[in-house]
């Protein structure tokens, strides 16, 4: 299903009028109180044989409150109750009806109400579970049979059911596209997409008062009576992350005292416009009412876009007695992506240059030019999303097996882009794999604090000791790979398809004439696990974390223990159960050798390729009709619906957005582009990178264009009023990228892109007046007042697109920029524009006259570069 939504319908001619799906629903405690409790079987069991179903049933993480309460003063715990969902797509409208005990009606949202950003996924930290959506709406938005307010987060069986309903929700809500009425035929110029990632890494002094200094301030000296005696006590500390006036996830529980170790990650994507990210601390004792320790608040209006930003927050306190104390600090890692999409046929350029080569061939070229890393995702995204990426690595695989006698020992161990981008298509493909494998069986072991040590220089133990110590560890090794190799029939057809290419590959490569040796014979088998296992399950189970199946970092002694069953595994992955190491592993050479059958066996079967579950023509279950229905209900729709509007829809059953990945790969293009030069670096001429590069700059352009076109035309009926005339659009195409400048001194220069907020390149001196533009960046912006609102192009477009519309008060794209043009001229005069342009430009520019100008350069202050 990785086509687009404009594809010619199928050859039914019904629409579905009704999608219905069994769900968890989460309850708030206070919701809970007015509904009937869930009907509980009072049958008769026998002691013994409730006793044995104990015994065999998993043990399931007990979650401590403080992780289970969804708001910061919520008291008592969460209910999860079975749930019916059932869509109705009426004539104009949209209603998400849930149903408690398949005939009670608990809420009715009005999905076409809802904008794109209100319905997305939740993050698994938020109930330690996967697969959840979050609705987020406004009272005039849902009908409750309570007096809750907060949002709905609803829980599905597996991914494919929550990625198939996700998009189902957002096709009949509004996308975020801003200039509808201009482009009739596109559905407006542009559409808007956010996203924040932050990792919370460590803690120090989280409890230490101190009067908190602003590096901007004065530097102030405490006193002996005035410093706060740090007192080490046992208490523990946890981060809630709020954004707005929403949680949208939280750390696990460390102990206060010292540097607590979180490396926890979190991903933030779809999100309204920017307002403030907060991280609220909270410490908890035993006997001890959970209480808020401090918190960190930064303004992501004005966030340096598409940088990682890494360093120690200062933690302080915003309520009690005493404010602006600091009592603590936490280091975290930000980064702030926010990107103007245009339709997909403004790509059509960057398309055309990138399906010249493989897609490999472009992460080869981005990271030693540009140290583009993060670029190979979105790469790998769009190959997803075109259905070639299995294409693309098989054929340059062949370029990696040269098939000479001194490459065998060393086959894919290195890091070359094939064996980088294995691991990016293992680790997308393979989450629900990954999950079936190990995580029940790691987060029992996490839960239970398994600690096993068999190095008697580290414990210092008897021998009969380490022999029991080696015996546990032969325990856990069997439990996870008898729970591995029962998941092998689970594998993905991608995966499949990939690794029995390299089984063939180096089969043909390798083998003799005069026969194969045993070395040669388990070369295939072993190129294999070298991808399933080396680079996949075994860092799984050593960091467990990265992969989202624990909610944190494990403990030392924890750490230890899954290090040595990687050990093992890894050992029984490489089909040699005589070498060994350290003296002290000998001991599991009998279980190595007792599962090395399986071990082929596993390989052979994750090497065969299986029909596509994702096919509709496989018969696999996972193709439901219920599935099937949702998509041939979006083709039929999306045949209508405007070019944004459709295109706004992500793709089955990845979720993918074909333009919004190119719009991360252009602007990342043209950002590093313009490092570059600044740095005296320059790209070839004629070669396929500068091709790419060329491209991307005219969509730059292109971008630029539209935005000043939309702010332009808003500002025209107030440029009538002071008499100054509309200053025209230019069409400049920067062959050399001009060199970086502070968001301040964009009004001497035609901006690069539209942006909110500075990069690292932006570093120049400020000019004198950037203190009056800032307050005009988009993301800046105060208020909007209601009053306004029915001079903006959306409200001539509601008669234009078949549902209502409504918009956000507080939007901060372009389309709010004329409300603000008339209070900021008056409040400065900007220099003009001293930006070199080509001689034709030059012309153009040369017949405005002042206050064109000053309409110009309010305009470019607005649109700072990334």
């Amino acid at each position: 299903m990785s086509t687009t939504l404009d594809q010619k319908p199928g050859t039914s001619t019904d629409l579905p009028r009704e999608f219905m799906v069994s769900v968890e629903l989460y309850i708030p405690t206070t919701a809970s109180l007015g509904l009937r409790k869930p009907t509980v079987s009072h049958r008769k069991i026998d002691h013994k044989e409730h006793v044995k179903s104990v015994e065999d049933a998993p043990k399931r993480i007990k979650e401590k409150p403080s992780w289970r309460s969804l708001s910061r003063s919520a008291a008592g715990t969460i209910q999860w109750r079975p749930a019916t969902c059932k869509v109705l797509d009426e004539d104009g409208s949209c209603l998400l009806n849930i149903y408690m005990d398949e005939t009670i009606l608990y809420q009715t949202i009005y999905l076409h109400m809802l904008s794109h950003t209100d319905i997305r996924h939740a993050d698994p930290s938020m109930f330690f579970r996967k697969d959840c959506i979050g609705i987020f709406s406004a009272g005039g938005q849902r009908w409750s049979s309570g007096a809750g307010s907060e949002p709905i987060y609803i829980h599905f069986d597996d991914a494919d059911a929550c990625n198939t309903w996700l998009v189902l929700l957002k096709s009949y809500a509004r996308p975020e596209i801003y200039g509808q009425t201009f482009f009739p035929s596109d559905g407006g110029l542009y559409r808007m997409w956010r996203q924040v990632e932050l990792t919370v890494m460590q803690g120090r002094n989280l409890g230490n008062q101190k009067i908190f200094v602003d590096a901007s301030a004065s530097s102030v000296t405490l006193g002996e009576d005035s410093r706060s005696e740090f007192d080490p006590v046992d208490f523990d500390v946890f981060c809630e992350i709020h954004l707005g006036d929403n949680i949208c996830g939280r750390t696990t529980v460390k102990k206060g005292i010292g540097s607590p170790d979180w490396h926890e990650h979190f991903l933030f994507t779809d999100l309204p416009p920017f307002e403030a990210l907060e991280i609220l601390v909270w410490k908890e004792k035993r006997v001890v009412k959970t209480t808020l320790l401090g918190s960190i608040r930064i303004a992501l209006a004005n966030f340096r876009r598409s940088e990682d930003v890494e360093g120690w927050f200062p933690v302080t306190q915003s309520s009690g007695i005493v404010t602006g104390m600091q009592v603590g600090e936490i280091r975290m890692k930000l980064r702030v992506n926010e990107e103007i999409i245009l339709p997909h046929s403004s790509y059509s350029g960057i398309l055309t240059v990138l399906h010249t080569r493989n897609i490999l061939e472009w992460m080869h070229d981005f990271e030693p030019k540009f140290q583009l890393r993060t670029l190979s995702e979105q790469l790998m995204y769009f190959a997803i999303a075109k259905n070639v990426l299995v294409e693309h690595i098989t054929e340059y695989a062949d370029r990696e097996v040269d098939g000479t006698p001194s490459s065998h020992s060393t086959l894919f161990r290195g890091n070359t882009i094939f064996t980088k981008t294995m691991e990016l298509a293992m680790a997308f493909y393979g989450r629900v794999f990954l999950e079936a494998s190990i995580g029940k069986i790691i987060r029992q072991l996490c839960f239970e604090k398994i600690a096993i040590e068999i190095d008697p220089n580290r414990s210092g133990k008897s021998a009969k000791d380490v022999e029991r110590e080696v015996e546990q560890l032969v325990e856990w090794c069997q439990a996870i790979w008898d729970s591995i190799y029962a998941n092998r029939g689970n594998c993905p057809h991608e995966m499949r398809r990939l690794f029995e290419h390299v089984r063939k590959l180096v089969e043909n490569r390798y083998k003799k004439k005069d026969g194969q040796n045993t070395q040669n014979r388990e070369l295939p088998w072993q190129s294999v696990s070298a991808f399933c296992f080396l680079r996949f399950i075994v860092p799984a189970i050593l960091h467990p974390h990265l992969f989202g199946l624990t909610p944190g970092l494990p403990s030392t002694a924890v750490q230890r223990s899954l290090t040595l069953i990687a050990k093992v595994v890894q050992s029984l992955a490489n089909l040699n159960a005589t070498v060994q190491k350290e003296e002290y592993m000998r001991g599991i050479k009998d279980f190595l050798q007792q599962n090395l059958p399986a071990m082929v066996d596993y390989i052979l079967v994750v090497s065969t390729p299986i029909p596509d579950t994702y096919s509709p023509h496989s018969g696999h279950p996972a193709f439901s009709h219920q599935r099937l229905k949702v998509v041939n209900s979006l083709h039929q729709r999306g045949s209508v619906m405007p070019i944004l509007e459709r295109e706004a829809i992500p793709l089955l059953p990845h979720v993918l957005d074909i333009p919004r990945h190119l719009a991360c790969i252009s602007s990342s293009l043209v950002r590093s582009a313009r490092l570059a030069a600044s740095k005296t670096k320059s790209v070839a001429k004629g070669d396929h990178l500068s091709d790419l590069c060329a491209r991307c700059f005219e969509v730059e352009e292109i971008g630029l264009q539209r935005v000043s076109q939309l702010a332009t035309v808003e500002s025209h009926p107030l440029a009538l009023e002071w008499d100054v005339p509309q200053p025209p659009v230019t069409h400049e195409t920067s062959q050399s990228p001009p060199s970086p400048t502070s968001p301040i001194s964009q009004r001497r220069q035609r901006s690069p892109r539209p942006a909110t907020a500075p990069s690292l390149s932006d570093q120049t001196l400020p000019s004198p007046s950037s203190r009056d533009l800032s307050t005009l960046r988009r993301g800046s912006v105060p208020e909007i007042y209601p009053q306004k609102l029915s001079t903006f192009p959306e409200r001539q477009a509601l008669h234009t697109i078949g549902r209502p519309r409504f918009l956000r008060p507080k939007s901060i794209s372009a389309d709010s920029i004329s409300t603000f043009v008339a209070r900021s001229t008056e409040a400065h005069a900007p220099s003009p524009s001293t930006h070199s342009l080509g001689s034709q430009d030059s012309t153009l520019m040369g017949g405005f006259d002042e206050s064109s100008r000053k309409m110009k350069n309010i305009f470019n202050g607005l649109l700072t570069r990334r």
